[in-house]
């Protein structure tokens, strides 16, 4: 596992066609928030704690498509092979 600054090193890959936004919310002081586009890597750091949350806009309003716990996203030898299919999640 990668550390950096006490955080780990965190890899998501938006593998489907829509755009995404993807944001961690639980770690307090932390405004971390990025436009993901189809086919897109995002690197970043984060707290093992810290939870991603995966974002879709459909008729103007945001969708939750995935919370994904950053302990899974670390980026070890290579890259992490995480990997949210296209099909999103019914609210």
């Amino acid at each position: 596992m990668i550390k950096v600054n006490n955080k780990n090193l965190c890899y998501y890959g938006n593998f489907t066609s829509q755009i995404q936004i993807a944001r961690v919310k639980n770690i307090p002081n932390l405004n971390f928030e990025r436009v993901v586009f189809p086919g897109d890597r995002l690197l970043f750091e984060a707290a093992p704690e810290a939870q991603l949350e995966v974002y879709v806009s459909k008729t103007g309003r945001e969708i939750l498509l995935n919370k994904i716990s950053c302990d899974r996203l670390c980026v070890n030898e290579g890259i992490s092979t995480y990997q949210v299919s296209s099909q999103t999640r019914s609210n």
